[in-house]
C-alpha cells in the first residue's frame, strides 16, 4: 500500500483538503459509526425502562430562575442519556481520527502546509460531525417521547452543544494523552459522572450548585427548561458553549505545538 501524498497543495487548495482529510477520518471509524446506529436506540429503550417504574414526582431545579419543575422521570431520563451518549461517541469518534493522523499531519506541516489550515480544517470537521450525531440523537430519542417542537428544538439545541463539547474534548485528549487506554477511560468516566449527576432520580444532590461546575450543566438546563417549561435559557446554553471553545482551544494550542516545524541552529 503506497504512503499518502503529503505534496503541498497550492495555498488556496489546502484548506478544503485538510477538511476532505479530516472528515474522512472520523467518518471512517466503524466503532462510531456502530455505537451510533446501534447502541442510541437501546441506550434510550434500556434507560426509559428503568426509569418507567418511578411513580413519584421528580423536581428539577433551574438555577437561571430559582423555580423548581415537576418533570417526568422518564421523560428527563432520556434527555440526560442522549446527553450521555454523545458525550461517548463524539469523543471516542474525534479522539481515534485526531490520535491516528497526528503523525500525518506534522507530515503535512513539514511539507508546507500552513499550521492556522489544519487547525480550521480539524475545528470544522469536528463541528459538523458533532452537529449530524447530535441531530440523529435528537431524532431518535422521537421514537420514545414526543416533546413538541419547541421542545424538540430545546432538547436538539443541547445535544448538539454536548456533541461540540466532548468533540473538542476528545481532541484535547487526542493531543495529550500517551495511549488509547488513557483517553477512553477520560472519555467514560467523565461523560457517565457529568451527565447522570444532573439527573435527580438517581443523584440526590442533583439540584445542587455545585453541579454548575460540570461541563453538561448549562446544555441541560436548556434542554429541561426548553422542554417542560417552554423558556429558553440562552445564558445557560452560552455556557455550554464556553466548555466547547475551552476545550477547543486548549487541544488546538497542543496540536499546534505537536506539529510546528522545527528549526535547527
Amino acid at each position: 500500500m503506497s504512503a499518502p501524498d503529503t505534496t503541498p497543495a497550492p495555498g488556496y487548495g489546502q484548506f478544503p483538503t485538510a477538511l476532505r482529510f479530516s472528515l474522512r477520518n472520523q467518518v471512517r471509524n466503524r466503532m462510531a459509526a456502530l455505537l451510533l446506529v446501534g447502541f442510541v436506540p437501546v441506550w434510550f429503550a434500556a434507560m426509559r425502562a428503568m426509569a418507567a417504574g418511578e411513580d413519584k414526582p421528580l423536581h428539577f431545579r433551574l438555577f437561571a430562575t430559582g423555580e423548581t419543575l415537576v418533570v417526568d422521570a422518564a421523560d428527563l431520563t432520556l434527555i440526560t442519556a442522549g446527553l450521555n451518549a454523545l458525550t461517548m461517541i463524539t469523543g471516542f469518534a474525534v479522539f481515534d481520527a485526531v490520535r491516528r493522523t497526528l503523525v500525518f499531519d506534522r507530515r503535512l506541516v513539514f511539507a508546507g502546509y500552513r499550521q492556522s489550515r489544519l487547525v480550521g480544517a480539524k475545528s470544522l470537521s469536528i463541528a459538523l460531525v458533532s452537529a449530524a450525531v447530535a441531530t440523529y440523537t435528537a431524532v431518535v430519542l422521537l421514537a420514545y417521547w414526543r416533546p413538541g417542537p419547541a421542545g424538540w428544538s430545546a432538547i436538539l439545541a443541547g445535544f448538539t452543544v454536548m456533541a461540540l463539547t466532548y468533540g473538542a474534548f476528545g481532541l484535547l485528549l487526542g493531543v495529550l494523552v500517551k495511549n488509547d487506554l488513557e483517553g477512553f477511560f477520560l472519555i467514560i468516566m467523565g461523560g457517565l459522572l457529568d451527565t447522570f449527576l444532573q439527573n435527580p432520580l438517581g443523584n440526590p444532590l442533583a439540584n445542587e450548585p455545585v453541579l454548575q461546575w460540570l461541563p453538561s450543566f448549562g446544555p441541560t438546563q436548556f434542554a429541561v427548561a426548553g422542554a417542560f417549561d417552554h423558556s429558553a435559557l440562552w445564558a445557560h446554553l452560552a455556557l455550554g458553549l464556553l466548555w466547547a471553545a475551552g476545550f477547543t482551544a486548549a487541544g488546538l494550542l497542543v496540536f499546534r505545538l505537536r506539529t510546528r516545524r522545527r528549526r535547527g541552529r
